[in-house]
């Protein structure tokens, strides 16, 4: 598997996680708010992981000068 390959997997994955978590959160807003705020704390997480391997594809993708 190449480098593009395992880091568009990883996105994808990191982005379903991502999802679950935030929709977990606003589940539990109403019920539970220290577990929503739980969930939250962990989507936030996910999406600066997500924005780091972003930044880490697109420098792949460029051709170096």
């Amino acid at each position: 598997m190449s480098r593009k390959d395992l880091l568009k997997y990883q996105q994808q994955k990191l982005n379903k996680r991502y999802k679950l978590l935030i929709e977990q959160a606003y589940n539990l807003r109403q019920t539970d708010h220290a577990m929503s705020d739980l969930s939250e704390y962990k989507a936030l997480k996910l999406l600066n992981k997500m924005n780091r391997l972003k930044f880490l594809s697109r420098e792949n993708s460029q051709p170096a000068s």
